[in-house]
């Protein structure tokens, strides 16, 4: 697991997302399950119509293009995050994300 991806998470992501199974949502969907889901699709959590219709499923290509710029990528998406620009950090979040919630 990445220790900087799980710092990355706690210092960006983890006021609004949880990662373990049975998590709580918050202001963003628990993202236990996340790999091969479809976006809008966490069961119990209410969707924008722009993540329900864009219609990916999250691996990590789809989810670092969303996570560089998450309103350039799903227009409309009340996402407030304005994006993790810096690649190297991308990919231990997303190294992060696949043990975390899984």
């Amino acid at each position: 697991m990445s220790e900087l991806g799980e710092s990355i998470f706690k210092e960006q992501c983890a006021n609004c997302h949880t990662t373990g199974q049975g998590g709580v949502h918050k202001t963003g969907p628990n993202l236990f399950a996340l790999w091969g889901r479809k976006t809008g699709k966490c069961e119990g959590f209410q969707y924008t119509e722009a993540n329900i219709n864009k219609g990916i499923t999250w691996n990590e290509d789809t989810l670092s293009l969303y996570l560089q710029n998450p309103s350039r990528y799903i227009p409309g998406t009340k996402m407030v995050f304005s994006g993790l620009r810096n690649d190297t950090e991308r990919r231990d979040l997303i190294e992060y994300l696949k043990t975390a919630t899984s």
